[in-house]
């Protein structure tokens, strides 16, 4: 259905996650997609986005998004956890847990984030070769082919890479750490594919609104790390003042309530499941 829907030329501004809670304040927002952010999950596990998570370790996490939202997640799967075919089961076991795309990136491992330095990429063939692997794997899961080739060999090369990666039957190409607008428009024009664009923060990007993503041809944009750095400000914001004044009562406008939060978990269904299970059970008991 949702591919269904990209083919209709429906716009997507997809925001990133980090667990299940964030996934349902998303999708209770009202948006339509999630994206469970490689650089969000691994910060959230106190580690560097620099390949050190387990396939395991994603794939729960993708199982415990899963079993609370309904909407699409589309997946960071940084490079696929190694070559060919160890990006055949990565699909394999990411689809079986509930993700609805899977993101690969060209990117050589140790992989970085997009928009640091000294990234440096896999050759062509490589990257194809993982492509053509990940589209054996999947069901009825997208693929989506990352190149982050503008900032290592140039825009020329990003754009080669994302019309061959699009070529062999990726379904959506997302080109990384472009530069500046015009950058976009050029990708755009040349790339005939469902394009996904990066709206980041503190990187290479310059902040472009989701109306003129839309308006360059693009059909989904990510805010990948937005809400994790929302959430840590206010953690460390909260955390200190607790920490040297001994209470919180300064900052109750800024809370979520108690209702809220439980509105949000569900929490009501839960307690009137319980209820229901008990009376059933004493109608036996009788």
């Amino acid at each position: 259905m949702w591919f269904k829907n990209l083919q209709k030329d429906e716009f997507l501004i997809v925001p990133g996650v980090y667990d299940a809670f964030s996934a349902l304040i998303a999708q209770k927002v009202g948006f339509k997609a999630v994206y469970l952010s490689g650089a969000a999950l691994t910060s959230s596990m106190g580690l560097p986005d620099l390949g050190l998570i387990t396939l395991d370790e994603l794939a729960e996490s993708v199982r415990r998004i899963r079993r609370v939202v309904e909407i699409p997640i589309i997946v960071d799967a940084d490079t696929g956890f190694g070559e060919s075919l160890n990006v055949f089961r990565t699909v394999k076991v990411l689809e079986e847990s509930g993700a609805s795309a899977i993101q690969i990136e060209d990117q050589r491992s140790p992989k970085k984030c997009g928009h640091l330095e000294q990234k440096e990429v896999v050759s062509q063939q490589e990257m194809v070769e993982k492509l053509i692997a990940a589209l054996d794997a999947r069901k009825e899961s997208l693929i989506i082919a990352r190149t982050d080739a503008r900032g290592v060999t140039g825009i020329d090369d990003a754009i080669t890479r994302a019309k061959k990666y699009h070529e062999i039957g990726a379904d959506i190409i997302f080109p990384e750490a472009l530069l500046n607008e015009e950058e976009f428009k050029q990708v755009s024009k040349a790339v005939d594919a469902p394009l996904l664009a990066n709206m980041t923060e503190f990187g290479k990007t310059p902040y472009i609104t989701a109306e003129k993503f839309k308006n360059m041809g693009y059909r989904i944009v990510i805010f990948p790390v937005t809400a994790f750095r929302g959430a840590a400000k206010a953690l460390m914001d909260i955390y200190s003042y607790l920490f040297n004044s001994g209470t919180q009562v300064p900052f109750l406008d800024r809370l979520m309530t108690r209702a809220d939060q439980y509105q949000v978990i569900n929490y009501r269904f839960y307690e009137d499941l319980d209820k229901k299970f008990y009376k059933k059970s004493g109608s036996f008991l009788q």
